[in-house]
């Protein structure tokens, strides 16, 4: 059976950035349970992915346009402490939930704190860089009627209600 949409697929992956890094892995763990075409992965990984089988091993290397977009400055504010209500202790690398521009939610990762300034960062932790794959495909399915309606996997490895 080859990857296409509307399939489960069952994945073993590690992910490094250029200077060989791991910034996620699999190993040790289950393996990446998705529902293929439903954009579940990102788009370059899922793409890489696409008409390969089980057993098949590959190596890829996503660049930012097609994994979480280019580092935007637009999106890095500082704001009041003040704005926190409810939080005692701020720390950076904290993230909450916020108004995007758009309307949209979107969370936001404190990178600098300095007296009642609170710097906040928009963008994805991995935008701007290039994200290398190494991947092994251990399974595919047909994912059932309900995951496609749904738009994602059930059941072990992948999402449970």
């Amino acid at each position: 059976m080859l990857i296409a949409a509307n399939k489960a697929v069952s994945i073993d992956y590690t992910l490094t950035n250029d200077a060989g890094e791991v910034i996620d892995s699999s190993a040790g763990g289950a393996p990446l349970v998705y529902l293929h075409g439903a954009g579940n992965i990102i788009p370059g990984l899922e793409k890489a992915l696409e008409g390969k089988t089980q057993g098949d091993e590959l190596s890829v290397a996503v660049e930012p346009e097609d994994a979480y977009g280019e580092y935007s400055a637009e999106l890095v504010s500082t704001l009041s402490r003040s704005m926190f209500e409810g939080v005692d202790e701020l720390e950076v690398g904290m993230q909450f939930h916020a108004s995007a521009p758009d309307g949209q939610m979107q969370i936001v990762t404190i990178r600098d704190l300095d007296g009642d300034d609170v710097t906040v960062d928009g963008n994805h932790p991995l935008a701007g860089q290039r994200l290398n794959f190494k991947v092994k495909v251990v399974d595919i399915r047909d994912a059932s009627q309900e995951e496609i309606a749904h738009g994602h996997v059930h059941g072990e490895g992948g999402h449970h209600h």
